[in-house]
């Protein structure tokens, strides 16, 4: 085993030519790279065994030292030095569809952009190993004519319709069928009148009809739809950018997209920020196209991850509606991505391999030569920056879909107005939370900080509650009884007496989460029906889903929620929301706060009024004179978006320039401070490349780990990776807890 470097053949090359001699079946033992899941810079190289075969994507098991890997065979020349025979050999080649060129190159791109290691980004394509091998047959029965000893009611069921048609049943389906007990199936089975025959495994999903119902279209997302389809039709690679409204029918707009991809035979990938919680987006794909998609995300069992994966490899499953991990799905033909609520920050990685899958996506359309469609209320800076320069093509739904207003919004100045002692809810959102209950319509009050309270403090001697792993406080969780750290997971019982002072009953909780706020809306309104929406709460997903068909179905009058209400979801009686902290967003040093800010505040807004009925926004702030604040009330996104532009072009902040960040940990400050000052030291002289810091972290203690930050800032045109391979290379070595955690186009500052 030796490491083989990357290598990549000349434009234009012929990949059949290319390996025709190195992957035939010749009778002499060969080499060939093979990309493992370890963080190495390259592939190794193995001896393929007589007899069996691989080819550039093959997916096969190898030994690396003493354990067994999965990898994939790369593709790169023949190296004529290496002897087979002082090399270990493939273990095992898998019976699955290799790696196409393209996603090959894609996991290339990735790895050269992100300076991943290019194993652990290929493991991302093959995160499946029990589905590398075909899926069993099914066992089934046939009918081979005759009648049983006795006939009962229920064998004749089963007779009459195993006789209809000559087609094989599965055992489970004939008595599910017939309506009776598998105890008669295998009643009439003995007798002899069924033989048994092997059946391909039923589909993951069923195949999706591009015309299963018309569109529900009209003017202006009939017009977006129809040059949306004009640029697949077109071919090749095109980025498109539905920028509109929330409720315009961008959902309607794109699925016109897929339908018209659907007829060319290719296959689709939607991402979706919370794939898990939007079962509303699934039925609505069923209504327009008669089968669900395919469901790629964290929720998944492991067993139905291995049938998608399957299904995706050999073509079977047309279209899959994932989170971006979905991205790295090897599909067998490729045509369309779409990418819904493009803006949202859960498309960005930060564990092992950093990436954001927005803009993956593009390059991955971009190699595969065909459109991607990128779709938001309120699209990223970098995205309008992109349309604006007519790298995308922009197309715009300025009004709601059959004319439903945008509902109105209004700024409660906390100052004027602020709530009652001990309280969190001004009376002016009080009385319209009064006013819309009464009118048998529903309340959402939004506030981004789960739990209960975000510090705890004793009263007497002002001890606070801090996690021992990390610089963050412990959230008070009053519905589980904890207090939690939300960046480690660690937790304790809420407890009654003060641990500095032993003083009783002098625990205060200081600012509020959901979960007091559902407190305070049940004192003013007990008989209304409250649900809290928050990830951190008992029944996971499931409970989630059901939660929000609940409140579709309009079972709940006020709903108090965190970011997960703000993701495409339609509530149809929905017509108020009230913004608990508007000013939360904006108290960080993010340059991207200002931005997120109104993306999120825009979309929990526009949960309001979406079939019609007239709507109301209420934002509570204490700063109601913020660029931000005035641009969600005046409805003047396009002020907001140029003022924004202008500022990040003035400092040179993405898109207009790049930012990497290095995060050095250590088991000691000490540690981790004088090897990020190394790291510094180390930095090459680049004219238009700088180096901030090092500087503590402001999370400087996560999870018993000392963490300091660097921050490197160049002009968009710099080589930044180049930049960067030169610092760790000429930086010291890691040694002991030494770590090192490199994010390109950093999206979190913490």
């Amino acid at each position: 085993m030796f490491s083989h470097g990357a290598w990549s053949p000349p434009m234009g090359t012929d990949s059949s030519d290319l390996f025709g001699s190195l992957f035939e079946t010749p009778p002499l033992v060969r080499v060939v790279p093979v990309l493992v899941p370890l963080p190495v810079s390259g592939a190794y190289s193995y001896a393929v065994p007589e007899g069996m075969h691989v080819e550039p994507g093959s997916v096969v098991q190898v030994p690396v030292g003493p354990r067994q890997y999965i990898g994939v065979v790369w593709h790169c020349e023949n190296d004529d030095k290496l002897d087979p025979k002082k090399l270990r050999p493939i273990t095992l080649a898998f019976d699955c569809p290799p790696l196409s060129r393209e996603m090959r190159d894609f996991v290339d791109w990735v790895s050269a952009y992100t300076l991943s290691p290019p194993g652990l980004v290929a493991r991302m394509a093959i995160r499946a190993p029990a589905a590398l091998d075909p899926e069993p047959m099914v066992e089934g029965l046939r009918y081979l004519g005759g009648q049983p000893e006795r006939l009962t009611p229920a064998r004749a069921r089963v007779l009459d319709l195993a006789g209809e048609e000559d087609i094989p049943w599965t055992r489970s389906g004939l008595a599910h069928a017939a309506g009776v007990s598998l105890s008669v199936i295998d009643g009439l089975t003995a007798q002899g009148l069924f033989e048994t025959v092997f059946l391909p495994p039923p589909p993951i999903v069923a195949k999706p009809d591009p015309d299963y119902t018309a569109p529900r279209i009209e003017g202006p997302q009939k017009e977006a739809a129809e040059e949306i389809v004009g640029s697949i039709r077109a071919g090749g690679f095109a980025a498109s950018l539905i920028d509109g409204v929330t409720g315009s029918g961008k959902t309607e707009v794109y699925f016109e997209a897929i339908a018209e991809t659907l007829r060319a035979g290719r296959q689709v990938l939607i991402l979706l920020p919370e794939i898990a919680l939007t079962s509303s987006f699934l039925e609505r794909f069923q209504d327009r196209f008669g089968a669900k998609p395919g469901e790629w995300h964290s929720d998944l069992s492991p067993r139905m991850r291995e049938k998608v994966w399957r299904g995706v490899v050999t073509g079977e499953v047309q279209v899959v509606a994932g989170a971006r991990s979905a991205l790295f799905l090897p599909f067998e033909n490729l045509g369309l991505i779409i990418v819904d609520e493009e803006h949202d920050p859960a498309y960005k990685q930060e564990d092992r391999v950093f990436y954001n899958a927005r803009d993956m996506a593009v390059v991955r359309a971009r190699i595969g030569d065909f459109p991607i469609v990128l779709v938001s209320a309120t699209p990223s800076v970098e995205s309008q920056v992109n349309g604006l320069s007519g790298r995308y093509n922009t197309v715009h739904l300025p009004t709601r879909f059959g004319d439903a207003a945008l509902p109105d919004l209004h700024l409660i100045d906390m100052r004027r107005h602020p709530p009652e002692r001990g309280g969190f809810l001004s009376p002016v959102l009080l009385r319209a939370i009064a006013k819309t209950i009464e009118r048998k319509e529903q309340a959402l009050l939004f506030l981004n900080r789960r739990g209960y309270a975000p510090l705890t403090l004793c009263r007497v001697c002002g001890h606070r509650f801090q996690c021992p792993q990390c610089s963050s406080w412990l959230v008070e969780h009053r519905f589980k009884s904890q207090i939690q750290c939300h960046q480690c997971g660690y937790s304790e019982r809420t407890p009654e007496a003060c641990p500095e002072c032993g003083t009783l009953d002098h625990l205060v909780a200081c600012g509020p989460g959901v979960e007091r706020i559902a407190e305070e809306v049940e004192k003013h309104f007990p008989d209304a029906r409250t649900i809290v929406m928050s990830s951190d709460l008992l029944g996971g997903v499931k409970r989630m889903r059901l939660e929000l068909d609940a409140i579709a179905k309009g079972e709940a009058d006020i709903i108090i929620g965190t970011q997960l209400v703000a993701k495409g979801h339609n509530f149809p009686l929905m017509t108020l929301v009230g913004i608990v902290d508007s000013d939360l967003g904006l108290s960080n040093g993010d340059p991207r706060a200002a931005e997120r800010t109104f993306q999120l505040l825009s979309q929990v807004t526009g949960r309001a009024g979406r079939t019609g009925l007239k709507s109301h926004g209420l934002l509570q702030t204490f700063q109601p004179q913020h660029p931000v604040m005035q641009a969600i009330v005046s409805g003047d996104a396009g002020a907001f978006y140029e003022r924004e532009i202008a500022e990040r072009e003035r400092a040179i902040l993405p898109p207009f320039g790049r930012l990497a960040s290095l995060i050095v940990s250590a088991d000691t400050r000490a540690d981790a401070e004088t090897h990020a000052r190394g790291l510094r030291a180390a930095a090459p002289k680049v004219t238009g490349i700088s180096v901030l810091g090092p500087a503590e972290a402001p999370l400087a203690l996560v999870r018993g780990r000392h963490r300091f930050r660097l921050l490197v800032h160049g002009r968009r045109n710099a080589d930044m990776q180049a930049f960067l391979r030169a610092m760790l290379a000429n930086g010291p070595k890691q040694r002991g807890s030494v770590q090192i955690q490199l994010d390109i186009d950093p999206q979190s500052f913490l």
